[in-house]
């Protein structure tokens, strides 16, 4: 009777063991990497710096400690992402009518420059309205000419052109000499903010064209008037089902030095061997990168340090991945820390061109990022609901970690500005789960506040609670979906 007591006794302690060890993450464990990687030290991890350096060896080093491989393509714990920055050091557009020069002021149009050095006179100049016609096909008869491009397309084009920098892309690929959006106020503040800036961009992923730029919606209603014609009328126009432009008569003459510099960046990949070789692979992920300096000139604090955004989610991956890494699971389990996402996703476009492992092999990718901000007890939301039929089962393991579903309406406001949407468009079904995006207040608060600024530091106000659950049930996500027992994968197609 003692010996059958002894070994209930037994199980039970060993499950409440396993409860407790899915559940041992610590808001100091957290916290202690947040310190480090958001540390002036690391200069804001802007890639193709020291601060890079700094980063990508501590998490290598810290994957490494907890029993991680190196999970690169080519063997190594680091995997080459070659970017091409691109800033603006000077430019002169003008514009002639029948030979006379247009007067105007230049402060309104910035331009960047695909080579160091960009000079053409008489450039045919065309009002190219969304850059759509009323079928929602991309104009033609523009290759060698300036395009104004309007930056918003209306929302019932029905196109697959809806975004403006596809539009673009395909207005290059047809052989425009220079792209050139139109923006109102505030859209033009922030697109020569935007450009004036350097401009990362993942070496050859897409084409440029020879001019790319920003004009105010002032300066172009001027050059259309100064055309002889309407601007409203021309919009209207515009929305016609044979639309292919409408050239202005006016012709363009460009000046344009840009810095163009290629930088030598990188992901860095960790694994966790699993035991059936061909059962698949989850996928955990997360970017490494922030702006660096990026206050003013004579400023006391010229440092980005990104500590929610997202030291913060590295953090957590370290430590899910030394939870992880102390039992074997039929799946791998891959860990990848991605650079450049600031600058558009780019370590997560590179990854996918060159995966360390097949993509139809993941059936599951979860996202980390901006993770500590949430107190605990927040309830989670899922960005990327409804994108994968695996959403209910990571809700069902949600609610078995005794976390509250909220809805993710909100959340999928943030759908295409995270890594892992770069992974849904290539069939991988890719979620952020967790406190973060949960509460519109509380992620407002923070993207109205030290969002991409200085104050993004970590200090003792710092809310690490909901960051803290979020991880441990990171655990428990990656626990269930490594197993092949648990998680059953689905035939592809199915």
């Amino acid at each position: 009777m003692r010996r059958a007591i002894s070994l209930v006794l037994a199980v039970g302690f060993s499950s409440l063991s396993m409860e407790v060890d899915a559940r041992r993450i610590a808001e100091n464990d957290i916290r202690e990497h947040i310190a480090i990687l958001a540390s002036d030290d690391f200069e804001g991890r802007e890639p193709g710096t020291a601060g890079e350096e700094k980063t990508i060896s501590y998490i290598s080093e810290q994957w490494a400690e907890a029993g991680l491989l190196p999970g690169a393509k080519a063997g190594g714990w680091f995997e080459p992402v070659p970017l091409v920055s691109f800033r603006p050091i000077e430019s002169d557009a003008r514009f002639e009518k029948s030979g006379r020069e247009l007067r105007f002021n230049r402060e309104d149009i910035i331009l960047v420059g695909r080579d160091a050095e960009y000079s053409k006179k008489t450039v045919p100049l065309v009002f190219g309205g969304t850059g759509l016609n009323a079928n929602g096909q991309i104009i033609g008869e523009i290759a060698g000419k300036a395009v104004l491009l309007l930056s918003d397309a209306p929302d019932d084009a029905g196109s697959e052109f809806l975004s403006a920098q596809q539009r673009a892309t395909a207005l290059i690929d047809g052989g425009a000499e220079a792209v050139i959006f139109v923006t109102d106020v505030e859209g033009w503040r922030s697109a020569k903010r935007r450009l004036s800036a350097k401009r990362l961009e993942l070496e050859g992923r897409e084409p440029r064209a020879p001019i790319e730029g920003a004009i105010s919606a002032k300066f172009a209603i001027g050059l259309v008037t100064a055309a002889g014609l309407d601007w409203d009328e021309l919009n209207l126009k515009s929305r016609a089902k044979d639309f292919a432009g409408i050239n202005l008569g006016i012709s363009a003459n460009f000046e344009v030095l840009t810095e163009v510099t290629k930088i030598s960046s990188s992901n860095v990949i960790g694994r966790i061997a699993g035991k059936k070789p061909g059962s698949g692979a989850v996928l955990f992920l997360g970017h490494w990168d922030h702006f660096g300096y990026c206050g003013a000139e004579g400023d006391s604090d010229r440092i980005c340090n990104g500590a929610v955004d997202n030291a913060s989610g590295i953090a957590v991956l370290i430590e899910v991945a030394k939870i992880l890494a102390k039992k074997k699971h039929d799946r791998d389990i891959f860990f990848l820390a991605t650079t450049a996402e600031e600058a558009g996703l780019l370590g997560a476009h590179a990854f996918v061109q060159n995966p360390a492992m097949p993509l139809p092999e993941i059936v599951l990718a979860l996202n980390v990022d901006t993770i500590a901000i949430a107190p605990r007890g927040t309830q989670v939301s899922i960005v990327g609901s409804g994108t994968t039929p695996i959403t209910p089962v990571v809700e069902k393991v949600t609610k078995k970690q005794r976390r509250k579903i909220g809805s993710s309406d909100y959340a999928n406001t943030y759908l295409k500005r995270q890594d892992g949407w770069v992974f849904t468009q290539n069939d991988v079904p890719a979620l952020v789960v967790g406190s973060g995006f949960s509460d519109e207040k509380v992620t407002e608060r923070f993207i109205s506040g030290p969002y991409h600024g200085v104050d993004d530091e970590l200090s003792d106000a710092t809310e690490l609670g909901g960051a803290t659950e979020d991880a441990n049930l990171h655990v428990a996500l990656g626990q269930h979906f490594a197993s092949a027992k648990k998680y059953k994968r689905k035939a592809t197609g199915e």
